[in-house]
């Protein structure tokens, strides 16, 4: 009989494997699923590569017959609902699993609860929260869709020993050493999407795409806030529109605003840009209000942003209270004048975020501090 301590155990390494095709299943949560026999891993699944097959499925077919009589750990409640396979709350069913130890519900209403009653009514033994907290950090992005309607909202900041994010005037700066530029990579390759301002894109004109080698494919759509459309058509990001997405937010401009504001020839002049834009293989979008943009973006099955703008972009998804969580890297040298202070420091943290990790990368530093309120609901 396992004890508790074993329930904690198998569950972390299933929360450990979920987080190896992070950013990777579409719009299925990436889930990790272990079956243990008599003390030994007989079975383990993760959701595959593109979201099919499930990580319970992947699992059973590992464990075979072992499976009768075993115990499957599983992060996510296991599905009740019909798609592409069938439920694999049947499918635990059906392979003989005895006891389950799934550590957080899920909250799509196909299955809520569905997928634990399907066990239950078979005469498997249920038990839930098993490492909840840990379980829902790693499936954050998907319980963040689905109860909030919005993407998870990552704000990476780099910032020197002196609290700023460069220096005025100059563009993109190396406030960070190689291996912490190469954690941003993988975070970069694990996100749906990365979202700058065109303050930034225009001082620094980056492609915003994963240039690890072997993670070169896995490049988020990339999204540029430009109220009045001035991205230029030679820029890198819409040079590569044509090879990894680019979607450009403008503000919608109404003719009365336009008048208002004493531009009279502002609708043809945004028009142009935005169908050379069109043209040149970019999405635009007219309505920049950041709670439409991610409600949009939700409903297109993108379940994570990384936000790596200036400290403009940084202030406006803090102040609308978007942010789910900060990763502040922190270089060691110093900038001094004319610099660009940061909004976020690791001496002030906005109100309302809890220190959940830290991680040197040589003499960089790596805090992650998650929003308390998120925490709770996911």
């Amino acid at each position: 009989m396992a004890t508790a301590a074993d329930d904690q155990a198998y569950m972390a390494q299933a929360i450990a494997l979920s987080l190896t095709h992070l950013g990777q299943t579409g719009t299925n949560p990436s889930v990790g699923c272990l079956i243990v026999s008599d003390g030994e891993i007989v079975g383990r699944g993760v959701t595959a590569i593109g979201g099919r097959p499930h990580a319970e499925q992947q699992a059973v077919a590992q464990a075979g017959n072992r499976a009768v009589g075993a115990t499957a750990y599983v992060t996510l409640e296991p599905c009740a609902h019909h798609g592409r396979t069938p439920p694999c709350a049947n499918a635990l069913v059906a392979a003989g699993i005895a006891r389950t130890v799934v550590a957080v519900a899920d909250p799509d209403i196909r299955v809520s609860g569905r997928g634990l009653q399907i066990l239950r009514d078979a005469g498997i033994q249920v038990e839930t929260g098993v490492l909840a907290a840990d379980a829902r950090r790693a499936l954050a992005f998907y319980l963040t869709r689905q109860t909030k309607n919005r993407p998870y909202v990552i704000l990476k900041l780099a910032v020197s020993a002196d609290g700023m994010l460069g220096r005025t005037g100059e563009g993109q700066m190396a406030i960070t050493g190689p291996e912490a530029r190469a954690r941003v990579q993988r975070l970069r390759a694990e996100s749906d999407a990365i979202l700058i301002g065109i303050g930034t894109a225009l001082a620094d004109d980056p492609l915003l795409t994963v240039r690890t080698p072997d993670e070169a494919d896995r490049s988020p759509i990339r999204i540029v806030l430009d109220t009045h459309l001035r991205l230029p058509l030679t820029a890198k990001l819409v040079q590569t529109a044509g090879q990894v997405p680019l979607i450009v937010v403008a503000d919608g401009l109404t003719e009365e605003r336009a008048h208002a504001a004493s531009m009279s020839n502002a609708i043809g002049e945004i028009t142009a840009r935005r169908d050379a834009l069109t043209a040149a293989g970019a999405e635009v979008l007219e309505d920049g209000h950041l709670d439409t943009l991610l409600f949009g973006l939700a409903t297109r099955g993108i379940s994570s942003l990384l936000v790596e703008g200036g400290a403009n972009v940084a202030q406006s998804f803090l102040d609308a209270g978007l942010v789910d969580r900060i990763m502040l890297f922190e270089g060691g040298d110093t900038i001094g004048a004319n610099g660009v202070v940061a909004p976020v420091t690791p001496d002030m943290i906005p109100q309302g975020f809890a220190h959940v990790h830290s991680e040197m990368f040589g003499t960089d530093r790596l805090d992650e501090y998650d929003r308390v309120e998120t925490a709770a609901i996911v």
